[in-house]
């Protein structure tokens, strides 16, 4: 699947996307309006990127969401999605706040 949030490409293999929704309850169509919020924080994921660079977002849809995801061809390419831990949120919203 693809689309375009925020002039950002985005895209996700329909199968892992239904295994996300299943394990995690977030629907990579919600996760990737993660986008669209200005006050998005986003990351190299240094753990994680072996093989590939994947990137860590944790931004605000209807709540505070974590993202992974690698750039593939132009796209941000949806790995997982989850809420965001209570740390991620305190992160987040401390990051917010101090732009107030």
């Amino acid at each position: 699947m693809k689309t375009i949030i925020a002039n950002q490409n985005v895209e996700w293999d329909d199968k892992k996307a239904a295994i996300n929704k299943q394990k995690h309850g977030i629907s990579f169509e919600t996760a990737a309006m993660v986008f669209a919020d200005e006050n998005r924080i986003e990351r190299r994921d240094n753990r994680h990127s072996q093989d590939e660079t994947r990137w860590q977002v944790i931004g605000m849809v209807d709540d505070v969401l974590f993202v992974v995801y690698t750039d593939r061809d132009e796209s941000a390419r949806l790995i997982m999605a989850r809420e965001a831990s209570p740390r991620e949120r305190r992160e987040y919203y401390d990051r917010a706040t101090s732009y107030l």
